[in-house]
């Protein structure tokens, strides 16, 4: 087992832009990976199994709703923080930041802004300690990038609402106790519905044979007939704008947990430049090599730069949907680039699990694509530059 000798690259002394809460947020997720995930997770991505044991540690560093307030269970943390945990744990790994960023912004954050008084004392403090795990279903067999067409619906029964329908593409559905569950009501209005493991007709199957996030959960979610009660509406907002919300929550969180997989490929690299000898030299001497490496860091400089001034704004309340889709799909693109570039680096041991940029960059196959592709995030910047929208 090798050990876990990360250094942070901080090119442009952002660290003076933090307060030292922020830091010692960063520390404690920084040496919980160091102690608790790092030495593990190669193991768990190879067999393609999610290390359960590390949900505990999850939430002691403040992963679960870190800006959920501590009257529900959260740790009433800004959202720099928020972004710095997320950074600190897809450093780890991109699966265990998943597995945090639903949590925090899919579940417990709809149920925090849209929910009700007696849902948020229900359901947050468990879910803020671990005790419960929750999913997030909108995503559909059919419909991707396109969810408002869904088809999953419920129907008014008088006493319960009939859900029926399917889910998929869902992290943590094999294990979660509660799924909040997106689907049309009669009228075809979108709502969303707080879903309990154990009523009848739901289930959650796994996804198996996955490249990509192997150290994470993945499954669909079934309804057939499922009886809900009234009282697991999230009455608050409705339409496609509620889970979009979320999704503006989770974006941010990727955008800074794709600086953290960027990071650790590049120091993996810069550390193996400077050992690896070849003609004579450390590879780190050649001039392709150091072209790459300094692409690398001025590109995580820039996406520090572009996630900080985001997070800025979200503390204001003054961050746009069109802004956070920007700063998602520039730091994704940014870090597979640079995983792809360290993984040559590094040769063939590049491809191996005594390393973890093979890991990432995989990983990162599913990052650019969840919770907004690539493309789709580049036609929403374009429609909101332009005002002419390329959907319809």
């Amino acid at each position: 087992m090798k050990p876990d000798l990360f250094e942070a690259p901080d090119y442009y002394n952002l660290d003076e832009l933090l307060s030292d809460e922020h830091k010692l947020v960063r520390q404690a997720a920084r040496e919980w990976v160091k102690r608790d995930v790092s030495p593990i997770i190669e193991e768990y991505a190879q067999k393609a199994e999610f290390p359960k044991q590390i949900i505990g540690g999850l939430a002691e560093i403040g992963a679960f709703g870190p800006y959920i307030p501590e009257e529900y269970g959260g740790a009433g943390l800004d959202q720099i923080s928020y972004g710095l945990i997320m950074q600190e744990i897809e450093r780890g790994d991109s699966g265990v930041r998943s597995t945090a960023s639903v949590q925090s912004s899919l579940v417990m954050y709809p149920i925090y802004k849209y929910g009700t008084e007696e849902q948020r004392k229900k359901y947050l403090p468990k879910l803020a300690s671990g005790e419960w795990m929750g999913c997030f279903g909108l995503t559909e067999p059919d419909h991707g990038s396109n969810p408002g067409g869904m088809t999953t619906n419920f129907k008014d029964m008088g006493d319960h609402y009939l859900l029926n329908g399917a889910k998929m593409w869902i992290s943590n559905a094999p294990f979660a106790q509660v799924a909040v569950v997106w689907a049309k009501n009669e009228e075809g209005r979108i709502h969303g519905l707080i879903v309990e493991r154990g009523m009848e007709g739901f289930s959650t199957p796994e996804t198996h044979n996955k490249w990509s996030l192997r150290a994470s959960a993945t499954g669909e979610l079934i309804f057939d007939n499922v009886k809900v009660p009234k009282e697991n509406l999230l009455p608050n907002k409705s339409g496609l704008g509620a889970p979009l919300g979320c999704l503006d929550s989770a974006r941010y969180g990727i955008a800074w947990g794709a600086i953290g997989a960027a990071m650790d490929c590049y120091d993996t690299a810069l550390r193996y430049s400077k050992e690896r000898m070849q003609f004579g030299k450390p590879i780190g001497q050649f001039q392709l090599q150091q072209k790459k490496l300094a692409e690398m860091i001025t590109e995580i400089t820039k996406a520090q730069l572009l996630a900080w001034r985001v997070g800025v704004m979200r503390d204001a309340g003054t961050a746009t949907s069109a802004q956070i889709s920007m700063a998602k799909r520039n730091n994704v693109d940014m870090a597979i680039n640079i995983a792809r570039e360290a993984r040559q680096m590094l040769g063939g041991m590049g491809i191996t699990g005594e390393y973890s940029i093979m890991r990432h960059s995989m990983n990162l196959e599913s990052v650019i694509t969840y919770e907004g592709t690539h493309d789709i995030h580049l036609l929403i910047t374009g429609l909101d530059i332009t005002g002419l929208n390329a959907f319809k």
